[in-house]
């Protein structure tokens, strides 16, 4: 059983660095992503989905032996899930804007 200091820490876990990689290709998916956490971990190959709701994010998966797709590494609560992914939407704005900025010029 977790003690209550370790669950403290993890409010306290942060995103350190955010690296966006835009997908060329069209398609549902439009980048993918790797987050750095408290400069210590990283987390590759999470994807940004346009889903029907809006822009979501798909955490790294594998196809196991049944033929569905598991998670790899994944928040173990919804909100910590809901914080990185807000992280990363913002930076994925971000480097959008940039993008669109750099065309006009």
């Amino acid at each position: 059983m977790r003690s209550r200091k370790a669950y403290e820490r993890g409010k306290n876990m942060n995103i350190t660095d955010v690296r966006v990689r835009k997908v060329a290709k069209e398609g549902k998916m439009k980048a993918v992503v790797s987050i750095t956490i408290d400069e210590e971990f990283v987390v590759h190959d999470i994807k940004v989905i346009e889903g029907e709701k809006g822009l979501f994010i798909a955490m790294p998966s594998r196809k196991a032996t049944d033929g569905e797709y598991r998670d790899i590494a994944h928040p173990i609560n919804s909100d910590t899930r809901e914080r990185i992914q807000k992280i990363i939407l913002e930076k994925f704005s971000e480097a959008m804007a940039e993008e669109a900025m750099e065309q006009e010029a």
